[in-house]
């Protein structure tokens, strides 16, 4: 007959549970006081005594989570804390973790959407989703669009301070029409674009890019604050506010800030 292991007692998994909790509680606070922090400044930010942490801390210390500096006595991030730290940013995929944001503005507005990142040609879309009377527009996971006339290459020229994305601006520019550059501004087309842009914290167009079409685009970052990718929303002009303080520009921007949110940006 095969003995039965004896279970931990309802109490002391109550007290497993507590220390685990408690001990989770000093890796974030040290995490938000910016991975270095005193014994009492630890303390006061979990609102425990600074005996009972300092017990917590000797704990994690010989778990390698945490390490002390001599010196000034303060605590920090250990080597094992920051290998789990690039395990979750090796994990970390904006196209994955828009799948959700994706879903929620389709169903919620009722719109065409999608997540694009800066490609060698130009922005190129890598995600796509269609509520169930879709928009008729000619985009389509693969398709590279424009960087001054569509909203997600607007955000990416305002946010990626890179040579190729202004180089690309550039050519476009001097390839545009009359009625292209009636659009722009006359004296610093590229550079009020950018402006106008970061103010708003999301990019706005009506009938530009595609005739008949409005669309509204936020940038997504990085747990380094580098933008990564555009979330894009896009509908027929006439039924469709792209305003960036509409419905529709309010709910981009809070779902392309969520993604960046479990991208570690915060």
């Amino acid at each position: 007959m095969t003995a039965t292991p004896d279970l931990p007692r309802p109490r002391e998994r109550r007290q497993r549970v507590q220390a685990a909790e408690t001990s989770m509680a000093v890796l974030k606070a040290l995490g938000e006081l910016g991975g270095r922090a005193g014994l009492s400044v630890i303390a006061a930010r979990i609102e425990e005594s600074p005996a009972k942490v300092h017990r917590y801390l000797v704990s994690l210390m010989e778990g390698g989570l945490v390490g002390q500096d001599a010196a000034t006595q303060q605590y920090f991030l250990g080597l094992e804390t920051l290998l789990l730290g690039l395990a979750a940013m090796r994990q970390a995929d904006p196209i994955r973790l828009a799948e959700a944001s994706l879903i929620r503005l389709r169903e919620a507005l009722e719109v065409t959407c999608f997540v694009a990142v800066m490609g060698n040609k130009g922005p190129t879309i890598v995600r796509f989703e269609e509520p169930g009377l879709p928009v008729t527009v000619n985009v389509r996971v693969g398709s590279v669009l424009s960087m001054l006339w569509s909203a997600t290459g607007q955000v990416l020229l305002a946010t990626l301070d890179e040579t190729a994305v202004r180089a690309l601006a550039e050519a476009e520019l001097e390839a545009a029409t009359a009625e292209q550059r009636a659009m722009l501004h006359a004296d610093d087309p590229i550079g009020a674009l950018q402006r106008s842009v970061q103010a708003a914290g999301c990019a706005v167009v009506r009938d530009t890019n595609l005739r008949g079409i409005s669309a509204v685009s936020a940038p997504i970052y990085n747990y380094a604050g580098r933008p990564c990718a555009v979330l894009t929303a896009l509908g027929a002009t006439g039924g469709f506010d792209p305003s960036a303080d509409g419905r529709v520009g309010l709910a981009v921007r809070q779902e392309a800030q969520a993604i960046s949110h479990l991208l570690g940006n915060t």
